[in-house]
């Protein structure tokens, strides 16, 4: 009984430094989360205005550009990939990844060839485990992303999205990252970033809104071309904050989720302490009250 009573006890321990380590995460979480929320909800305004500016330039020209034209039979598209570079988050890059395994297979099935940029590492375990192609990829900034970062990750998808399909460039250029809707859910999704749909614009058009009209300087072309990286960028930076919240509140869930669950396991283990040295307790006294008895019987015996 001894021996399993230590055991009982070592376990307590173990559990409870591990509860320790989990609560503290889930503190360090939750304190990332406020400033993740402010930083998306920061820069929304200005990619939401800059997708309108360009789609204003689009509707508002007859200039065919990579930007805003739909290939005649496009033959390749290129997936950014957005994960984490932590684990201990739940399924946050599992989903992403499997978003991104959807898009995938509908590509194929649409005939074009896919083409994989992935930030994060667990998304490059991920196909560096299963000994799958990666065109290019980043790691180290998740849960903290910046606009340099952002722009770093932009920079040979618009190369890719401006060459020639011949030359190893694409038709189409899809994100896949986990959408932050709130502290509890968030959602991974995939958007097409280029060429840009006018579906928003001929809503609009719908309604009866009266869109400007404009004048291009030197050309449509020119503002295409200028508008291009800057729009790629912003859409890639409010995904990489979107992804950084959802990462943090998945691991705040996630870390709750074990502090809890250590909690019932050393309540268990406490049970079960207690009635090991109970039993150890009653055996002792059993021991004693059998001793003093068949000491009793003895002198009893060597008095007669």
């Amino acid at each position: 009984m001894g021996a399993q009573l230590r055991v009982y006890k070592r376990r307590i321990r173990s559990v409870t430094a591990t509860k320790k380590i989990t609560k503290a995460m889930e503190m360090i979480a939750a304190s990332r989360i406020v400033k993740a929320q402010r930083q998306v909800v920061a820069s929304t305004p200005y990619a939401t205005e800059l997708t309108r500016a360009v789609t204003a330039v689009a509707t508002g020209s007859t200039t065919k550009h990579p930007l805003t034209t739909e290939a005649d039979a496009p033959a390749r598209a290129a997936i950014l990939l957005i994960t984490s570079d932590r684990g201990l988050a739940g399924g946050y890059s599992a989903n992403a990844i499997k978003a991104a395994e959807r898009l995938t297979e509908r590509l194929r099935g649409e005939g074009k060839e896919a083409v994989t940029y992935v930030i994060g590492r667990k998304g490059v375990a991920y196909y560096g485990f299963r000994e799958r192609k990666i065109a290019d990829s980043w790691t180290g900034f998740t849960d903290s992303p910046t606009y340099a970062d952002a722009k770093r990750a932009a920079a040979p998808l618009i190369e890719a999205v401006t060459q020639e399909t011949a030359e190893g460039g694409v038709d189409e250029l899809h994100i896949v990252f986990t959408e932050f809707v709130s502290m509890m859910t968030q959602n991974p999704v995939d958007n097409r970033m280029l060429p840009l749909s006018l579906d928003t614009t001929k809503e609009e058009e719908g309604k009866g809104e009266i869109l400007p009209l404009f004048d291009f300087e030197p050309s449509a072309e020119d503002v295409l071309d200028a508008l291009l990286p800057r729009y790629v960028e912003s859409r890639i930076y409010n995904a990489l904050l979107q992804a950084a919240a959802s990462e943090h509140a998945a691991r705040r869930r996630a870390m709750k989720s074990a502090t809890d669950n250590a909690g019932d396991l050393i309540k268990s283990l406490s049970r079960l302490a207690n009635a090991a040295r109970q039993a150890e307790i009653t055996q002792e006294i059993s021991e004693i009250v059998g001793g003093a008895s068949a000491l009793a019987d003895a002198t009893a015996g060597s008095d007669k």
